[in-house]
């Protein structure tokens, strides 16, 4: 590939859907960046992926929605059982729920490649370098000299650029020039071991259900519509205490299903087989638990972060990838409105308190925490569950959760 040297331009590290989306954002505010990728090439690979309203309506902003409906699901309710199947909490989501924009279950790699080809659309054939591992940066004034491990054409370079955005996930380079010695990744103490099924579908065929509690869950929603035999393919993910500290070379690993499959033998629903997804699905991918402590500052200057590599945080309220993607929406009109260093500190600022309120509600299970409710309460399951737990409080938590992540309707709306 022939690598076009573009000083002026904004570098970003990482080619996941927050650097992707970044990149779109920047150009529709006449902003020119580039982006740099580690891996050799982008395939579309991982699981599922559930983008909340809020980012879906970025992505309309984008002119991407239709592509992104295209072969995906339309998210039309929120179930939370516990071990038995039986429902603690149902709500609407999306359009059924009053928002202006629906919410929108796919697989990971095919939305990750839709934005792929919009950027080089949009920015060029060349404005995604893959094979380029940025390593860290040093910075003056007037610019800041990206070094990246060119692996594609063997060695090491320099990039001059006018900022650089560190989209490169929670094991961020540029983080690492950023925070304090004593950030880490932290371990939960819990796995996740996630995969796709081909089956019958469940439910209304646009559900997304939690079974179970804090020490053993079961996750899963269909990210395509039905094929003519009614089958889905299904994103699942079952999750347990696993004590012993995972290696970073470790993560999203595939792995042998008898790891985990025991656990949940006995899960067997009217509506839904467990063992037969685990079963069912041809690889298994491990995935540990884990997050950062929000930091004080994303950076100074003309460096930043975005995305995991700004905000980690565990999967839970569908937070992850929206999150990043309005990380993008937010970081385009800063630096269209002012000088860099400003714009990307006016960015951090409106980014960092939100994001950091969302990674420590999900450390306390954020809206599912009525599973753990109902377990604690009622452990061997219920009658009527408002003996459990009152219509009330759940209403509550649910409402109290959609507010902090910013994606209550009405805030989506306006």
């Amino acid at each position: 590939m022939t690598r076009r040297r573009r000083d002026a331009d904004l570098v970003i590290a990482g080619g996941g859907i927050g650097g992707l989306a970044a990149a779109l954002v920047l150009h529709r505010h006449g902003i020119g960046c580039r982006v740099l990728e580690s891996s050799r090439e982008l395939r579309p690979l991982g699981v599922g992926i559930n983008l909340l309203p809020s980012a879906v309506r970025v992505m309309a902003g984008l002119g991407l929605l239709d592509r992104l409906l295209a072969g995906a699901v339309e998210t039309g309710e929120l179930i939370y059982v516990n071990r038995l199947g039986q429902r603690i909490w149902r709500e609407p989501r999306g359009r059924a729920a009053g928002y202006d924009y629906p919410q929108v279950s796919c697989h990971r790699g095919r939305l990750q490649l839709l934005l792929l080809a919009a950027v080089r659309e949009r920015l060029g054939a060349d404005a995604v370098e893959t094979g380029c591992a940025v390593t860290g940066f040093v910075q003056d004034a007037d610019v800041v000299e990206v070094a990246v491990d060119d692996r594609a054409a063997g060695g090491t370079r320099s990039v001059k650029a006018a900022a650089l955005i560190g989209a490169d996930g929670i094991h961020s380079a540029v983080r690492r020039g950023i925070a304090p010695p004593e950030d880490a990744v932290r371990y939960a103490g819990r796995m996740l071991w996630r995969a796709t099924t081909l089956a019958p579908g469940f439910l209304t065929g646009a559900s997304m259900i939690m079974a179970g509690h804090q020490d053993q869950k079961f996750v899963c929603y269909p990210i395509t519509p039905p094929d003519a035999d009614g089958r889905q393919v299904l994103n699942w993910v079952a999750e347990l205490p696993v004590a012993e500290q995972p290696a970073p070379q470790d993560w999203s690993r595939e792995v042998d299903r008898a790891r985990f499959r025991d656990a949940f033998a006995g899960w067997r629903f009217d509506w839904l087989d467990v063992p037969s997804l685990i079963d069912g699905a041809e690889r298994v991918f491990e995935y540990p638990l884990a997050d950062r402590d929000p930091l004080s500052g994303w950076g100074k200057g003309r460096v930043t972060l975005l995305g995991d590599a700004a905000h980690p945080m565990y999967p839970i309220g569908s937070n992850g990838a929206s999150q990043a993607i309005l990380d993008a929406e937010a970081l385009g009109p800063a630096l269209a409105s002012g000088d860099v260093p400003d714009g990307l500190a006016r960015y951090a600022d409106a980014r960092r308190e939100p994001t950091g309120r969302i990674i420590l509600a999900n450390r306390g299970n954020g809206p599912e925490q009525v599973m753990q409710l109902a377990h604690e309460r009622a452990p061997d399951g219920f009658a009527d569950i408002e003996d459990v737990i009152p219509r009330a409080e759940l209403e509550e938590i649910a409402a109290r959760y959609k507010r902090l992540a910013g994606f209550a309707p009405e805030q989506v709306n306006r």
